[in-house]
């Protein structure tokens, strides 16, 4: 009796505070104003050209190593 009383009175809370809640489908702020101003393409070219210079790096440290390999197994 008393558990049954509180998952109606638990139902009821949740009917109530479904009606006053925020909508679901609520539109999000516009933040096109201040991502229209900033400029990606600067960034974009500077974290490109880290990228090849590690791989350059890697690439240099892989051919090291290959020939050093070489030069041991003759």
């Amino acid at each position: 009796m008393f558990k049954s009383m509180k998952l109606f009175i638990a139902g009821l809370m949740a009917l109530a505070f479904s009606m006053f809640g925020a909508p679901v489908f609520a539109a999000g702020p516009d933040l096109s104003s201040v991502t229209s101003a900033v400029d990606f393409g600067t960034v974009t070219a500077a974290i490109l050209g880290v990228a090849a210079a590690v791989v350059v790096v890697y690439l240099a440290w892989k051919g090291a190593k290959m020939v050093i390999a070489a030069v041991r197994g003759a």
